[in-house]
C-alpha cells in the first residue's frame, strides 16, 4: 500500500513533463482512458458479466460520468493550482463528498466527527486560497485550480459510491471497475486523441502517459488491493496520507513549485480532516462496510476504501 501511494503520488510531476502547450484535459483523458482500457481488459470475463446485467443500469451510467469528468478536473487542477494544492484539495474533500452522497441516497447519519472533518477541511482549502499572491506568477489560476479539485472530489465520491452500488448488487470489485472505467475509456481516449496534438508527436510524450496509465493506475491498484487483505482499511487511508507528501516533495525539487507558509498550513489542515474522518469511522463500528463512504485516498483509484466499501 506504501508503494501504492507513492505511485499515485507521481501523477502530477509525470504530467507535468509533457510537452509544451499540451491541454492538461489531454493528459488526463489519455492517461485514465488507457489506463480504464487496460483494467477492463484485465478483468475482462468480470467486465462483461457486469456490463450484460441491465438491472444496475443506473449506478453504471452515474459512475461513467463521474469517471468521465474526474481525470478532466483532476489534472486541471494540479495545472491550474500546482501538483501540491491539487492533490490536497482533491484528496482533503472526496470522503466529506461521499458522506453527504451516502446521507442523501442511504439516510447514513453525519457524525461529528464529520463536521469536524469538514471544518478542518473547508479551512485548510479557504487558507490556500487566500495565499494566492504568495504562489508568485507560476501560479495565476490557482483559484480556479482549487474549485476544479472540488469537483474532482465530488466527482471521485461520486464513482465510488456508483462502484459500490455494484458490488453491492453482486459484482466483482473488478468487474465493476473494469466496467466504469472501460465504458469511460471510450470517450476519454477520443478526447486524448482530439485535444493532445503535442502529446502524440513523440515516443517520451506517448511514454507519459503509458506511465500514468500502467504505473499509477494498473500497477497502483494491484498493489493497494493486495495490501488491503492483510491491513485495515485505517491504515490504509493512514498510508494513503504519503501520497501528498510526495506530490508535494517531487513538485518543490522537480518543478520548482514552492508551497508558502500558509499553504503549508493548509495542506497539513486537509491532512488532519482525512485522519479524522478515518478515526470516527473506525470507532463507529455499527455501520458495515457496505454503509461506509471511501475515503479519497489517492487521485485515481475508483474503489479505496474509507473503512472498508471494496477492494480495488
Amino acid at each position: 500500500m506504501l508503494a501504492a501511494s507513492v505511485l499515485w503520488g507521481t501523477t502530477g510531476t509525470a504530467a507535468a513533463h509533457a510537452p509544451a502547450g499540451t491541454s492538461p484535459l489531454a493528459v488526463g483523458a489519455g492517461a485514465m482512458g488507457l489506463g480504464g482500457l487496460l483494467l477492463a481488459v484485465s478483468a475482462c470475463p468480470a467486465t462483461l458479466r457486469c456490463l450484460r446485467r441491465g438491472e444496475i443500469r443506473v449506478p453504471l451510467v452515474i459512475g461513467v460520468a463521474a469517471v468521465g469528468a474526474y481525470p478532466l478536473a483532476f489534472y486541471t487542477s494540479m495545472h491550474d493550482a500546482g501538483v501540491a494544492v491539487g492533490v490536497s484539495v482533491t484528496i482533503g474533500v472526496s470522503p466529506i463528498f461521499a458522506a453527504m452522497i451516502e446521507r442523501m441516497v442511504n439516510g447514513r447519519r453525519l457524525t461529528r466527527g464529520w463536521a469536524i472533518a469538514t471544518v478542518l477541511g473547508a479551512l485548510g482549502i479557504g487558507i490556500m486560497g487566500m495565499s494566492v499572491r504568495g504562489f508568485g506568477p507560476g501560479h495565476p489560476f490557482i483559484a480556479m485550480g482549487i474549485v476544479l479539485g472540488l469537483a474532482a472530489g465530488a466527482a471521485y465520491a461520486t464513482y465510488s459510491w456508483a462502484a459500490s452500488r455494484l458490488i453491492a448488487a453482486g459484482e466483482s470489485p473488478q468487474g465493476a471497475m473494469g466496467a466504469v472505467f472501460g465504458l469511460a475509456a471510450l470517450w476519454l481516449i477520443p478526447l486524448a486523441i482530439a485535444t493532445g496534438g503535442p502529446l502524440l508527436r513523440t515516443a517520451d510524450s506517448l511514454g507519459i502517459i503509458c506511465y500514468l496509465a500502467v504505473g499509477p493506475m494498473l500497477v497502483g491498484y494491484t498493489l493497494f488491493g493486495r495490501g488491503l487483505r492483510t491491513n485495515s482499511a485505517s491504515v490504509a487511508t493512514t498510508l494513503s496520507l504519503v501520497e501528498p507528501v510526495v506530490a508535494a516533495a517531487l513538485s518543490e525539487i522537480l518543478l520548482g513549485q514552492r508551497l508558502n507558509g500558509p499553504a503549508r498550513i493548509g495542506v497539513a489542515l486537509i491532512a488532519v480532516s482525512v485522519l479524522t474522518l478515518t478515526i470516527g469511522s473506525e470507532q463507529n463500528p455499527s455501520i458495515s462496510p457496505a454503509q461506509q463512504a471511501p475515503a479519497a485516498v489517492g487521485p485515481t483509484a475508483p474503489l479505496r476504501p474509507h473503512t472498508g466499501i471494496a477492494e480495488a
